[in-house]
């Protein structure tokens, strides 16, 4: 059954802004680490953001600054996504997985369970 439901995803122009939610069954939400992952055409897919559940948070260098994670409750969390270029155009997926996060490291891609179905961005 589906556990990451995706939505936000859409178009902007250089410079906007979008805001992506992922909603998340309940007993994943208060015990698993959550993050953000990206996938540009032709380009391996790119940890943006990782938050743990005693709320560190680790950036990508590519978006610090201008993207921030949220949980908003309600089973959900978010990123919002600021001061947007073409490059960060692409599918981006929420995850989720059992992971004690470093800080300063976003985990690789393998390491999250979960997946939701990813949702496509186009910056232009």
């Amino acid at each position: 059954h589906v556990q990451l439901v995706e939505s936000g995803g859409g178009s902007a122009q250089a410079g906007g802004s979008l805001r992506l939610s992922c909603k998340i069954d309940g007993h994943l939400y208060y015990s698993h680490s959550i993050g953000w992952f990206r996938q540009a055409p032709g380009k391996e897919r790119e940890g943006l953001v990782a938050m743990g559940t005693d709320g560190i948070t680790n950036y990508a260098d590519s978006v610090k600054g201008r993207f921030t994670i949220s949980r908003d409750g309600g089973k959900t969390f978010a990123l919002q996504m600021n001061d947007l270029k073409p490059e960060d155009s692409g599918v981006y997926y929420c995850v989720a997985g059992l992971i004690d996060l470093l800080r300063g490291v976003i985990p690789r891609a393998a390491a999250f369970n979960y997946w939701g179905q990813g949702t496509q961005v186009t910056v232009s």
